[in-house]
């Protein structure tokens, strides 16, 4: 019994697709990575390039101080100040060495999540998501409510770590 020509053509394509599709599946499987739970710690600066942010580890719990400002002085000469709190006792507590981002906790899978940014220009505190596209890049959501309704910033590490 012999087989047709455009049978074995179709049977050689598919095996070549099947090897490809294989390939790029596994090929995706190696490149990504599950980083540790510390592996957001360090320096990093935000999207818009306005401020640097330390990020330490207390307990198990992960907290961002602002660390540098590229514009750390107000109209006047003076140290900027957390002008727009809705707590007006805390309007005069200057932004740098302020903490922004507090409560993180590791989640697996390269995301933290249950914490809160700070957002100093708005007065406005969100809930946040953090990811990690790679080592030195930081996927920051902060929402209202659910993570659809709500913005992503990409921060990127100062210092950078090899893979």
């Amino acid at each position: 019994m012999s087989i047709s020509s455009n049978h074995q053509n179709f049977m050689k394509k598919a095996i070549l697709l099947f090897t490809l599709l294989l390939g790029t599946f596994l090929s995706a499987k190696l490149l990504a990575q599950d980083y540790s739970s510390d592996a957001i710690i360090g320096v990093w600066e935000s999207g818009s390039g306005k401020a640097r942010v330390n990020i330490i580890k207390s307990g198990n719990y992960y907290y961002g101080r602002i660390v540098w400002l590229r514009e750390p002085n107000n109209e006047e000469g003076k140290p900027k100040v957390d002008k727009n709190n809705p707590d007006e006792s805390k309007r005069t507590i200057p932004l740098l060495g302020m903490r922004m981002l507090a409560g993180f906790e590791f989640k697996g899978n390269n995301v933290w999540e249950d914490g809160t940014i700070y957002d100093p220009e708005s007065g406005s505190t969100y809930n946040c998501t953090i990811s990690l596209a790679d080592n030195n890049t930081m996927n920051i959501r902060g929402f209202i409510g659910i993570s659809a309704f709500g913005r992503t910033d990409v921060w990127r590490r100062l210092e950078l770590k090899k893979k």
